[in-house]
């Protein structure tokens, strides 16, 4: 163990703690993943090294990058001369779990043993799958460009300690003490076995003391013909860190006026970090196989950010800032070609493997639809990789496909948007459509009611949503159905002079509906005022104080409403006027509001109920 001066002593972040506690157990099938882990971190630090001299030469290392791995019966480390790290980098790096330490990933882990594997990988907590087989894990850093080398050391349980050391060279080694059921660990012969398994595309050499046990060639480079699934499967594990299989690969090499080779992944689950603020992308960039970053802006679009791989070119310069970088319009073009490529990849996914497209659609659909307000450039090429929800028997539909089956007479895309898919499809605003058998696109993403500012129409077909304005059903025909016979509907003139004298402000109108079959009222957005779910979504952001009144619609066939009616022409009708209120909040309640006055709807309710004892 290396001679320490001062020793500070600090707990690890709560999350940690409980995260150690799970992965110390039998949390792996397969415990031999934390070799993988380890080296792919060493080669991180290597890369990030290696660019850091590009701009300062007094970072190179003496000699060229490696990683090595030393085994007794014991002990196993493995070392880098990669960046290293300072004393702030270990508290950051090696203390917390970063943005993803919440309390909600702790429960799912618990929660969910059989798929902690991928959790963790989303999080990115990989070092700390060193405590599955070492019973203590010390860490010996000296950053790249100073003097100070530093020893952290923890036994995974709740505290670590950090002091001054020693280290003739910039770097890490981490050296695992290895609990006594883990000492295969420490043999020649199943360290080369994990590592060719595993590791075998990472692009330093990996050595057991003289012997490279890798390739030591980046994957990218090499024909895609040449590369096996495995292959591409533990590359994607080692380049973003995950434990899940990708969905997709992609791997295309682009020749001509500029050349670029990208080698990208979409995974099975979704990132952590997703939904980010930030919509940071994780694709790394190289430039003749050097590494640059891993959040060059402008590399792949923010509705793309689900990406996960390496873009590399040989025609962007090495020897300029990442922000000026940032600025160069060959990267721009790079930009563009890799999005067309990825659009059209996912076309092909969805044309040909519906089912299987609509995993990706689940995990990714939202973040997608983001570009169709972001990207006016390639918004019908987007458009072509959208699917909805619907209340038709197909699925996921694109326009499309529900143009194609449309209705004769029926001239817009109806659709309706809310929180919640399933919800959306009890709505009562949905009865006049599933009485015509009209399919209604069931809009649930909260990105939704923003695109659809953008895009008003499909193939000369208008968006129209079912809240808003007047539905105007009697031109469609309800196709394998006996013509309807007109019923006489109540005259609600009387009803609605009362509602509108007992309501006021409250409602923008009272009339009847053409859209309501089964339930008595429901509450819409006039002919150009703001959709209700739009409404919803500004208040709570606070970007709207105070909405507008809405339209309330009465079905004229429904018993409760002919039976007001005929009590109309008493204006001192007790129980009418305390009806119009009722009626009122039930039609909030049922788009997921509240009464605004929950005492006195109350008090009505009751006096409403015993009357009728």
């Amino acid at each position: 163990m290396t001679e320490v001066l001062e020793k500070e002593t600090f707990s690890f972040q709560t999350e940690v703690g409980q995260l150690l506690e799970i992965v110390a157990g039998s949390l792996y099938s397969n415990r031999e993943v934390f070799l993988r882990e380890l080296v792919s971190n060493a080669s991180d630090a290597c890369d990030k090294r290696r660019y850091a001299a590009l701009t300062d030469s007094s970072l190179a290392p003496e000699g060229a990058f490696a990683i090595t791995l030393t085994a007794d019966k014991k002990t196993l480390s493995i070392s880098d001369n990669g960046i290293g790290m300072s004393h702030a980098d270990l508290l950051e790096t090696l203390g917390t779990i970063a943005k993803s330490g919440t309390g909600a990933f702790i429960e799912a882990l618990k929660a969910e043993e059989k798929d902690a594997p991928g959790l963790i990988g989303q999080f990115g907590v990989g070092f700390y799958s060193a405590f599955m087989v070492a019973e203590n894990v010390e860490v010996l850093t000296r950053k790249a460009g100073e003097e100070a080398a530093w020893l952290w050391s923890s036994d995974g349980k709740g505290s670590f300690t950090i002091a001054p050391a020693t280290r003739e060279t910039a770097g890490t080694t981490v050296t695992l003490h290895l609990k006594k059921d883990a000492s295969e660990f420490a043999e020649d012969a199943r360290i080369r076995r994990i590592i060719k398994t595993y590791s075998e595309h990472i692009s330093f050499p990996v050595k057991l003391g003289e012997e490279t046990l890798n390739a030591a060639e980046a994957l990218w480079t090499r024909p895609a013909k040449d590369i096996s699934d495995d292959q591409y499967t533990e590359f994607y594990k080692h380049a973003s860190h995950a434990f899940d299989t990708p969905w997709h690969v992609m791997h295309n090499k682009v020749e001509g006026t500029l050349n670029h080779t990208s080698l990208l992944f979409v995974p099975s689950v979704q990132p952590f970090d997703l939904f980010d603020a930030e919509r940071k992308s994780h694709v790394k960039l190289y430039v003749n196989r050097v590494f640059i970053s891993e959040t060059t802006k402008d590399l792949i679009p923010a509705y793309l950010r689900f990406l996960r791989g390496v873009i590399d070119s040989q025609d962007l310069s090495l020897n300029v800032s990442r922000e000026m970088l940032q600025t160069d319009p060959k990267l721009a073009k790079i930009k563009t070609q890799v999005t067309k490529k990825v659009l059209g990849e996912l076309k092909k996914k969805a044309d040909k493997a519906p089912k299987d497209y609509a995993r990706f659609w689940g995990n990714f659909g939202a973040v997608l639809k983001e570009g169709l307000v972001e990207d006016p450039a390639l918004r019908d090429r987007i458009l072509e990789v959208c699917r909805f929800d619907s209340t038709g028997d197909e699925g996921l539909t694109s326009l499309a496909a529900y143009v194609e089956r449309m209705k004769e007479g029926q001239e817009a895309i109806f659709y309706i948007a809310g929180e919640d898919a399933a919800k959306l499809a009890q709505s009562p605003h949905l009865e006049g459509f599933k009485a015509k058998g009209v399919e209604v696109l069931l809009l649930s993403d909260h990105v939704d009611e923003f695109w659809l500012q953008h895009i008003q129409e499909f193939e000369g077909k208008p968006l129209r949503s079912i809240t808003r304005g007047a539905a105007d059903l009697d031109a469609i025909k309800a196709e394998d159905k006996p013509a309807e016979e007109a019923s006489e509907d109540a005259d609600l003139s009387g009803l609605i002079a009362a509602i509108k004298a007992e309501l006021g402000e409250a409602v923008k109108d009272v009339r009847p509906s053409k859209r309501l079959t089964d339930s008595p009222v429901c509450l819409i957005a006039d002919e150009g005022d703001m959709d209700v779910n739009l409404e919803r979504l500004l208040k709570r952001h606070g970007q709207l104080q105070e909405g507008m009144p809405r339209v309330l619609e009465l079905n004229p066939s429904h018993a409760l409403i002919t039976g007001l009616a005929g009590r109309a022409d008493n204006a001192d009708d007790a129980l009418l006027k305390d009806a119009a209120h009722l009626l009122f909040d039930q039609a909030r309640i049922v788009e997921g509001e509240t009464p605004k006055d929950p005492a006195a709807f109350a008090q009505r309710l009751a006096r409403v109920m015993g009357r009728a004892l």
